[in-house]
């Protein structure tokens, strides 16, 4: 049944005399080999011969006609009671194998115990001779031994095979160690699949009580596939995966699965559902790619796995070059698209949907960002988000922590009424995050920052934002509330520093706007009036509404004598705070040097006292 290996010469001298010329050797390809036979089938047609004949036909015809077909199997030939399949990809072989060995398992719950059918077989993948009639060489061989190590109803594989899938999804494993072959010059490393079943060890455990929740958003990133079929272009979907995952992953607010284990999906047909269910991912990001010359046109899509629905699709071209550089403009655009695609269908699943329907994750993340928005109606339900996810989760640290933040926004957006009331309270429900997580940098951070906001105690507020940045320093908002203390008590150029800390580790941050407003207010403070202009600016682009960087363009287009410009920005900040006047400024915070020249700038332009 099995092939020998085939010498690699032209001139093969056969029995009708010495160098006659043969004929030429076949392509020689990757291919993975199935070898399958039915176990003690000599004992088998000896009892009945014409039953078990008709029985191999009928699986063979199972064979050729569904599993085969389905799995991108050929079969090379079945010889009475064997088979000879070979595939393209180990999966593929995997799969088939798996399904065949079912087939004859309704037939035996009707026979006698010495009567029932099993198949044994052997998978290898190796470098082989294949025509239309035949497949030949020494890995042929091997796939053939392998399968003489299996039980009855066993698969056995080689270590080309274990490489190629991924064990808890394609199969599980059983090791069974190096074995000994005929005519085999080494040991062969060797292991029995099964199939995955609920109980699976890969199936991952529950979290356990009292483990720290984590209520973001999961993405993965699965390889872009080719639809090109030249080999050299494959390393450009590794290239935007790769970039993709690196970039995104900075963001604070996703979950990004490890490109180790969203590789495992590559040229595979799944679902978004099934990658999910793999990975735990809520969301799943790929596509496709085609290259022009030196032109590279990316087709992605973003899907919601619960749902099983595209919420975002693009296509997206640049310079294959472009994909291998640090900055490359292509992967920005392609990431900044999709993280604002992703949070767009989130929060506005939040909008609409009644607070029970919606999961936990989505209360957090929609709190989060609507907090930032910055009008009173999105602090509002950004509030009813927050008290919703510290309800469900009491002893979880990270919703009290935003829930903190919320207050300072309160004052922050001139709609507190008591501003110093209000601080404290988002101390206090630091403190309550705390008490639960005493090394959350998240409420460390926050309450450093109310504390630096009242000034009661500035050693105790730096103090704890150092903290903050010791206990995690990728963490980028403790790294801005750090940029705002320097503003307000510390040096200029710290702050400069933090602000451009702060943005270089989260660069797609949904909030990036308050970054870049801190920033530009970190230059307000340095004099560096152009820069601060520039990004109050950028920061306006993202969101019109942020009174902080209002003010902070104001005082840089007055300082730079552009006076009508600074009008205009004033008449922008009373049109969102039509009440605002010099004294509440003053009583909402400290009196920095830089919130000084606010209060002069908005007293020479005309903003009434009381």
């Amino acid at each position: 049944m099995t092939s020998s290996p085939t010498p690699n010469t032209s001139q093969i001298p056969d029995d009708k005399g010495a160098g006659e010329t043969a004929l030429p050797l076949p392509q020689q390809r990757h291919k993975v080999v199935l070898v399958m036979d039915l176990v003690e089938s000599v004992r088998l047609m000896a009892a009945n011969e014409a039953a078990v004949v008709n029985q191999w036909r009928g699986f063979v015809h199972h064979a050729t006609s569904t599993v085969l077909p389905d799995c991108k199997g050929r079969m090379v030939k079945s010889l009475g009671d064997g088979m000879l399949v070979e595939f393209d990809q180990p999966t593929d072989a995997v799969r088939a194998a798996l399904t065949l060995h079912k087939y004859f398992a309704p037939l035996n719950d009707t026979l006698p115990v010495n009567q029932h059918l099993f198949l044994r077989a052997g998978l290898n993948a190796t470098h082989l001779y294949a025509d239309e009639n035949d497949v030949y060489g020494h890995g042929v061989n091997l796939a053939a031994r392998v399968a003489d190590l299996a039980a009855p109803g066993e698969t056995i594989i080689t270590a080309s095979i274990f490489d190629g899938i991924v064990v808890g999804m394609d199969a599980e494993v059983e090791d069974r160690g190096e074995n000994y072959l005929k005519h085999w010059p080494e040991p062969v490393r060797t292991w029995a699949i099964h199939p995955v079943s609920a109980g699976s060890s890969a199936i991952r455990a529950q979290v356990p009580e009292g483990t720290a929740l984590d209520f973001r958003p999961s993405i993965a990133v699965v390889p872009f596939e080719t639809r090109s079929h030249v080999t050299e272009q494959f390393v450009i979907g590794e290239l935007i995966a790769d970039g993709v995952i690196a970039q995104l992953a900075r963001s604070p607010d996703l979950r990004v699965i490890s490109r180790l284990s969203t590789t495992a999906f590559r040229g595979r047909t799944s679902s978004a559902g099934e990658i999910g269910r793999h990975l735990e991912a809520t969301f799943v990001l790929g596509g496709s790619y085609v290259t022009y010359g030196d032109k590279v046109v990316i087709m992605a899509q973003l899907t919601d796995n619960r749902r099983e629905e595209v919420i975002w699709a693009d296509r997206l071209t640049g310079d294959v070059r472009d994909l291998m550089e640090a900055q490359s403009a292509l992967l920005d655009a392609l990431c900044s698209a999709c993280s604002k695609a992703l949070l767009n269908d989130v929060v506005q699943r939040t909008l609409v949907l009644p607070l029970p329907q919606l999961d936990s994750n989505a209360l957090l993340l929609g709190g989060i960002t609507l907090m930032h928005r910055s009008t009173p109606r999105d602090l509002q339900r950004s509030h009813q988000l927050l008290e919703a996810v510290v309800e469900r989760h009491k002893r979880v640290a990270t919703p009290w922590a935003w829930l903190a933040k919320w207050h300072i926004m309160q004052v922050v957006q001139g709609l507190s009424a008591e501003p110093a009331r209000d601080f404290q309270r988002a101390i206090d429900t630091a403190d309550r995050a705390l008490d639960l997580e005493p090394g959350s940098s998240l409420a460390i951070a926050i309450k450093g920052h109310a504390l630096c906001h009242l000034g009661d105690d500035v050693d105790a507020s730096r103090r704890l934002l150092q903290e903050a940045t010791l206990s995690n320093p990728n963490d980028p908002m403790a790294w801005l509330y750090n940029c705002v203390w320097a503003q307000m008590w510390g040096t200029d150029e710290d702050s400069v520093s933090y602000a451009e800390q702060a943005l270089h580790l989260s660069p797609l941050d949904p909030q990036k706007y308050y970054f870049e407003m801190m920033l530009a207010a970190s230059h307000a403070a340095m004099c560096h009036w152009e820069e601060s202009v520039r990004f109050c600016r950028a920061s306006l682009q993202k969101n019109r509404y942020h009174l902080p960087t209002i003010r902070c363009l104001l005082v840089a287009q007055y300082e730079l004598g552009a006076v009508d410009d600074a009008k205009e920005s004033l008449k922008l900040l009373l049109s969102m705070q039509p009440n605002l006047t010099l004294n509440h400024y003053l009583s909402a915070g400290s009196q920095s040097p830089l919130r000084q020249r606010v209060a002069n700038a908005l007293s020479n332009l005309g903003l009434r006292n009381n």
